[in-house]
């Protein structure tokens, strides 16, 4: 374990925090003027510690096999349980939205591991470095908007149609980069199948 892995593991174990303080805010003696700032407090070390596992482990020569699997499933878990909070009034994204984000990730992330498992790694494409800056900035520009509409600028409704609007962005852009992803390593991926189907073969004979 190095810097860089204890800092991905704390965007994994932040996740439920944003959740619970979104939810009960008013349990925490958190007014609800004053919850956005807190959100974006608790995204903002969230992506910090995104910035800094990576310039760290790049740095001190301390990339890893298991830092290139662990810290974009990292990456998913946290920003899709923001996400998913945001499903949740007085936001509440569509579902669909969120599976969008789930099914893009679970694929891309079960494709690593077995790769991983299988001797190589499949490394981060810049299609999936700007996926997760546009997912951050969705993140953002939604907490934001919880500001006017704490102080009675703007109504429930043009808060949830602007947030789906702006979230739904994100998602396109996330199934733009899962298929770009899918493409860039195709002879990774009819290795595996090959690999695969030659053990079949084997079986059968």
């Amino acid at each position: 374990m190095s810097i860089p892995n204890y800092l991905t593991f704390f965007r994994i174990f932040i996740s439920p925090i944003f959740l619970l303080v979104y939810l009960e805010y008013e349990t925490f003696n958190i007014n609800l003027a004053t919850l956005p700032y807190i959100l974006l407090f608790i995204l903002g070390i969230s992506e910090l510690s995104d910035a800094c596992d990576g310039y760290l482990a790049r740095k001190y020569n301390q990339v890893t096999d298991l830092g290139k699997i662990l810290d974009p499933m990292a990456d998913s878990i946290y920003r899709i349980s923001i996400f998913l909070t945001f499903t949740l009034p007085p936001i509440q994204l569509p579902m669909i939205l969120i599976f969008v984000f789930l099914y893009r990730d679970s694929v891309i992330s079960t494709l690593r591991t077995i790769c991983a498992l299988k001797g190589f790694a499949l490394a981060a494409r810049p299609s999936g470095k700007l996926k997760a800056v546009i997912q951050a900035i969705a993140a953002f520009t939604t907490i934001i908007l919880l500001i006017p509409y704490s102080m009675g600028y703007l109504s429930r409704e043009t808060l949830q149609q602007t947030s789906t609007i702006i979230v739904s962005i994100a998602a396109l852009y996330s199934l733009f980069s899962g298929v770009e992803y899918l493409y860039a390593n195709r002879q990774y991926i009819m290795k595996l199948l090959m690999t695969q189907n030659s053990k079949t073969a084997d079986l059968v004979d």
